[in-house]
């Protein structure tokens, strides 16, 4: 599993089956929750597999968490400091974008994350990702196009977009460049 930074794949592999075990539900139950393949979900358990951004969200979503409470918990609950040297980092095998958790803590209602994003690469999220949270993308360095149900927005260095009401999201980095954003979530 080449495409994982760090040990979280496997941490992620273990948690994934925790959560799933701990309801109660089979892979099948799983997989119809997602809309994900059964398959796909027994391989990144058995960690022949490493998920992408898309399968990760809507397994997330099924468990009622975000993206970043699914790689939280993977990670364990740690200390209110998030110390650069100790904040997971996870990279997207379908696209090569890089997700570096900076912050999330179970009690604070304030998620950040910051996202690399390759040149020439979009990922697309379902709408189901954003059901129970707040976001706001701000643009660090690089350009983003964002894709937001029917509109489309181009975000330069130091834009920033609160998103609206939940909608099909697609990220795009159009350029020859990496594009960095951070995320701002808000548990809702």
């Amino acid at each position: 599993m080449d495409t994982i930074v760090d040990d979280t794949g496997s941490r992620l592999a273990r948690r994934i089956r925790l959560e799933r075990e701990a309801r109660g539900w089979s892979l099948a139950d799983l997989a119809a929750r997602a809309g994900v393949a059964k398959a796909t979900i027994s391989k990144i358990e058995r960690e022949e597999a490493s998920p992408t951004a898309v399968v990760l969200v809507r397994v997330s979503a099924a468990f009622g968490l975000t993206l970043a409470g699914l790689l939280l918990r993977a990670e364990g609950d740690g200390d209110r400091l998030s110390r650069a040297g100790d904040q997971p980092e996870w990279r997207d095998p379908a696209t090569g974008y890089l997700r570096r958790q900076v912050f999330r803590h179970a009690d604070h209602p304030v998620e950040l994350v910051e996202v690399t994003l390759p040149a020439g690469r979009s990922v697309t999220l379902p709408a189901e990702s954003y059901v129970h949270i707040r976001q706001i993308v701000w643009v660090r360095s690089g350009v983003l196009t964002i894709r937001e149900g029917d509109g489309e927005r181009r975000l330069e260095v130091g834009d920033a977009l609160g998103f609206g009401p939940p909608a099909d999201t697609t990220f795009a980095n159009e350029t020859d460049a990496p594009a960095t954003y951070v995320v701002a979530l808000a548990r809702s």
